[in-house]
């Protein structure tokens, strides 16, 4: 299993970043994909989930309305659309599949609300 996000990087409040995570080595299409962040200190938070087909979502309270997740399985990629983002969604945010029982990860990629 081999999970890589990109998008992330330094934006002011209130403004939008999209993060992708390129999936390869299982069924993509056959799982449910998540999205967790992390600041230095804290556990890992999840933040999103969608289902296999990506007819279904799920967020963290404090990103309701704000973030969206999608997924193209046709690509093996799933995405988080994130807007009007805080200082308090500064952390780094992973993709994470869980699979046989076991959680794969991302290296993780930046993201910094700032002005």
């Amino acid at each position: 299993v081999q999970l890589v996000e990109s998008g992330g990087g330094l934006v002011q409040p209130g403004g939008s970043l999209r993060l992708s995570c390129a999936a390869s080595g299982f069924a993509f299409s056959n799982y449910a994909m998540n999205w967790y962040r992390q600041v230095p200190g804290k556990e890992r938070d999840l933040v999103a989930t969608i289902n296999s087909g990506g007819t279904s979502t799920a967020y963290a309270d404090s990103v309701k309305g704000r973030f969206t997740s999608s997924r193209d399985n046709a690509k093996n990629t799933v995405y988080l659309q994130m807007n009007n983002l805080k200082p308090e969604d500064t952390a780094v945010y992973y993709c994470n599949v869980r699979t046989r029982g076991r959680d794969n990860w991302g290296q993780g990629t930046q993201v910094t609300v700032s002005s």
